[in-house]
């Protein structure tokens, strides 16, 4: 099974004031940590299980996006910079789209993540 990579987004890092540089650095090592993570967990799990490690990791990264997302009104709510947080967001929403952009992967991921919709009893066809 091919390794997972991700890569740092440009857009995210332009996105950053130019300060010392460590938030650059705290998303590298966070970008890492999480390729490494989902390596390891690949390397252990059967090629059938590929999908659920990748939709785990996935709605992790979902969540930690919801949270960032949510601080941003309430940093400005008291005259903060949301800039970090919305940088941390957007990391997050960009890492999902390049685990998508894996095209071995990329179907397999559409179907888990379909599959758990409806395992949830969330009924999209009542529109």
């Amino acid at each position: 099974m091919p390794e997972i990579e991700l890569g740092v987004p440009r857009g995210v890092i332009e996105s950053l004031p130019e300060e010392e540089g460590t938030a650059e650095q705290d998303m590298r090592r966070a970008i890492a940590g999480i390729q490494s993570r989902l390596n390891e967990a690949l390397d252990e799990a059967d090629p059938d299980e590929a999908a659920e490690v990748v939709a785990d990791a996935v709605e992790r990264m979902e969540s930690q996006a919801s949270t960032y997302h949510e601080f941003v009104p309430e940093l400005r709510a008291w005259g903060q910079s949301p800039i970090y947080a919305i940088a941390w967001r957007n990391l997050y929403l960009e890492l999902i789209g390049q685990l998508y952009d894996h095209e071995w992967l990329a179907d397999d991921l559409d179907r888990e993540r379909n599959f758990r919709l409806v395992e949830d009893g969330i009924r999209l066809s009542d529109l």
